[in-house]
């Protein structure tokens, strides 16, 4: 859901219709067929982890629109190619204009991804990691309003906690609560959202 610049907080003007992205093909694309649908691929699941870390400080559309850019230089988000990327290799990410060019980001990709590779080893997955904080089971909420989505959780600040511990960066608990909506960990498609009526198919 996209957020305000500074406190990652929901926009407080979104339509009616969706909860977000109207009037952006891609935005809407990604409202319709990504957001809050569950999913437990171990590479999208990284993947959307090293997007919202990207976006901190930005929009999630700023994001969106460098998409492609990202999986090029970061091997499609494979976490075992991202976690032996060499220095020359992240340098020349940070001057590559597809991509936000920050460094701390930028190297955060391979810190992250060993991490990842931990995290798989010690539990078969990162799915399975993941998702054992919910017991497998989406939380789905009923929001009226943007205003009544928080901007963090006790789970985001739980998982957030663990993975800093773990040697994580950019996974604050906003971040993380971000993320889990992304993933589908959390369900906040407001009441309104036409995804929010149709869910039952997803549950």
């Amino acid at each position: 859901m996209d957020k305000k610049e500074k406190n990652g907080c929901l926009s407080m003007n979104e339509p009616i219709g969706r909860c977000f992205g109207d009037g952006d093909p891609l935005y809407e694309r990604y409202h319709d067929t990504e957001w809050g649908i569950p999913s437990y691929d171990d590479r999208y699941l990284f993947e959307m982890l090293c997007l919202e870390g990207a976006q901190a400080g930005l929009s999630w559309i700023t994001i969106l629109r460098r998409r492609e850019g990202y999986k090029e230089v970061f091997h499609n988000f494979q976490p075992h190619k991202c976690a032996h990327m060499s220095d020359d290799e992240l340098e020349s990410c940070i001057q590559n204009t597809k991509i936000i060019r920050n460094r701390k980001k930028v190297y955060s990709v391979r810190q992250n991804a060993n991490v990842f590779q931990a995290i798989q080893k010690e539990y078969g997955s990162f799915s399975t990691y993941l998702w054992g904080f919910v017991e497998k089971q989406p939380i789905r909420h009923s929001w009226t309003a943007v205003q009544d989505v928080p901007c963090e959780s006790e789970l985001s600040r739980t998982i957030s906690k663990d993975l800093k511990k773990r040697g994580m960066s950019f996974v604050g608990p906003t971040i993380i609560y971000s993320y889990l909506q992304a993933v589908g960990v959390i369900w906040d498609h407001l009441k309104s959202c036409k995804k929010y009526i149709s869910s039952s198919f997803y549950y």
